[in-house]
C-alpha cells in the first residue's frame, strides 16, 4: 500500500508541473497528465529508472512509448508531433517477454 502511494505521489507532481506548462480554460480542464517529451522521459529516468521498452507507431500524428525500470515499474506515454508526450497508463510488475517477429 505505501509502495502504491509514493509511485503516485510524482506523477501528481508531473500532472501539477503539466498542468502549470500547459494551461487550459477551465471548461476544457480535466486531468492534465503532458508536457514536452524530453521533461517527461528525465522524470520517468530520474524517478523510477525507466528506459525505452517498446515503441509503436498509432497514426502518422501519434507514437506510443513504453518505459520501464528493473524494478517492474512500467509508464506508457503516447507523444504527438509537437513534441507534446502525455502519461497514458502506469504501473508495476512488468514483465519483458521475447520480441514478436523477426528484424528484417
Amino acid at each position: 500500500m505505501v509502495r502504491n502511494v509514493t509511485r503516485s505521489l510524482p506523477h501528481a507532481a508531473l500532472l501539477a508541473l503539466a498542468a502549470t506548462v500547459y494551461p487550459v480554460p477551465a471548461e476544457a480542464q480535466g486531468v492534465v497528465n503532458c508536457a514536452e517529451r524530453s521533461q517527461v522521459i528525465e522524470f520517468l529516468a530520474r524517478q523510477y529508472a525507466e528506459k525505452q521498452a517498446a515503441v509503436g507507431l498509432i497514426n502518422p500524428r501519434a507514437v506510443m512509448e513504453l518505459y520501464a525500470a528493473d524494478s517492474g515499474t512500467w509508464t506508457l506515454i503516447v507523444t504527438d508531433v509537437s513534441g507534446r508526450s502525455c502519461v497514458i497508463f502506469a504501473g508495476q510488475s512488468w514483465d519483458a517477454k521475447v520480441p514478436v517477429g523477426t528484424k528484417a
